[in-house]
C-alpha cells in the first residue's frame, strides 16, 4: 500500500478540489490517500500556517486560488520546499478562455455565490424530499422528472441526487395490490422515468435491507416468484406508456442519474434550452 499525502488549498469551500482529488486517486490500485483539507485560503498569514503543516507531510499540493499573490507565493514555497503543486482547474479555464475570447474573472469562491441557480436548487430538494414515495401527486404537475418503479429500486437516492443537481424529482412506488393514481399517466412537464432492476439482484438488495432493520430475512417481500411478477408489472406500465427505461442493475445512482438528465435535456431541446445545474 503506497501513501500519499494530498493537500488541498481552496480560497472558497473546496468542493470542486474534493471531487477532483476522489476522482483522481480512484484510478489508482493499492494507494492510501491522506487528505489534508484547507478551505477559504484568503490571506498570507494563513498561507504560512499551512505551509507549516504541508513542510511536516510533504506530498502533492492541489490548489485553486484566485488571487494571483496568493498563488504566487504558494508556488514558490513549493518549489523551495520540492514539491509536487497542480492548479487544479487552469487547463480547463484557459481552453475556456481561448474559446471564448475572453479573460478569466479572479474571483475567489465564485462557483457558490448565492446566485439564482443556487436558490433553485435549494427549492428542488424541498421539493423532492416533500414528494418522496408517492406522496403528493396532486403536487406532480410541478416536478421536473417523476421516477418510478418497485420498491428498492434506488428511486429515493436518485432523485435526491438529481434534486442537488437542480431538478425538482417525484418519485413512486409501483405496487401491484396498489395501483397508482390515475395522474400518473396524465402528466404533461414531468417527463416520467422507470428504473428496472434484475429479480435476483432485487432480492439480495431486499434481503440485506431486511437484515439492516433487524427483520426476518424469508417473507413474500424477498420471495423470488413475486419479485419476478413485480418486475414484470412494472416493465408493462413502462412500455405501455412509452417511458424511458433506466436498468439500474450494475449502475451507480450517479451513473443513473447522468443518463437521465441527458434524457430529460434531449426532451427540452426540443422545446428551448437544456436544463443546467
Amino acid at each position: 500500500m503506497t501513501r500519499l499525502h494530498l493537500h488541498l488549498l481552496s480560497d472558497s469551500t473546496g468542493e470542486t478540489l474534493e471531487n477532483i482529488a476522489k476522482a483522481g486517486i480512484a484510478q489508482f490500485e493499492n494507494v492510501e490517500a491522506i487528505r489534508h483539507f484547507w478551505p477559504m485560503v484568503r490571506s498570507e498569514l494563513h498561507l504560512d500556517r499551512i505551509m507549516e503543516e504541508i513542510s511536516h507531510n510533504p506530498g502533492l499540493v492541489l490548489f485553486t486560488l484566485a488571487n494571483s499573490d496568493l498563488r504566487r507565493k504558494l508556488e514558490n514555497r513549493c518549489r523551495a520546499l520540492g514539491l509536487p503543486h497542480v492548479a487544479a482547474l487552469d487547463t480547463v479555464t484557459d481552453a475556456m478562455s481561448n474559446i471564448l475570447g475572453q479573460e478569466t474573472r479572479n474571483r475567489p469562491g465564485r462557483k457558490h455565490i448565492l446566485d439564482e441557480a443556487y436558490f433553485a436548487r435549494i427549492e428542488a430538494i424541498q421539493f423532492t424530499i416533500a414528494h418522496d414515495d408517492g406522496v403528493g401527486h396532486e403536487n406532480w404537475e410541478e416536478a421536473d422528472i417523476l421516477l418510478a418503479g418497485v420498491s428498492r429500486a434506488s428511486k429515493t437516492p436518485t432523485s435526491i441526487y438529481l434534486a442537488n443537481r437542480g431538478y425538482k424529482t417525484a418519485n413512486i412506488p409501483l405496487v401491484i395490490e396498489s395501483p397508482p393514481p390515475e395522474s400518473l399517466y396524465r402528466l404533461k412537464h414531468p417527463m416520467v422515468v422507470g428504473l428496472t432492476i434484475s429479480p435476483d439482484r432485487l432480492v439480495q438488495v431486499r434481503r440485506n435491507r431486511l437484515l439492516s432493520l433487524n427483520q426476518a430475512p424469508e417473507t413474500p417481500y424477498v420471495d423470488l416468484d413475486r419479485v419476478q411478477a413485480e418486475v414484470a408489472f412494472a416493465r408493462r406500465i413502462f412500455a405501455d406508456n412509452g417511458w424511458p427505461v433506466i436498468e439500474m442493475t450494475r449502475r451507480s445512482i450517479e451513473e443513473a442519474a447522468a443518463a437521465i438528465i441527458n434524457l430529460f435535456n434531449e426532451r427540452v431541446l426540443k422545446e428551448g434550452e437544456p436544463k443546467t445545474a
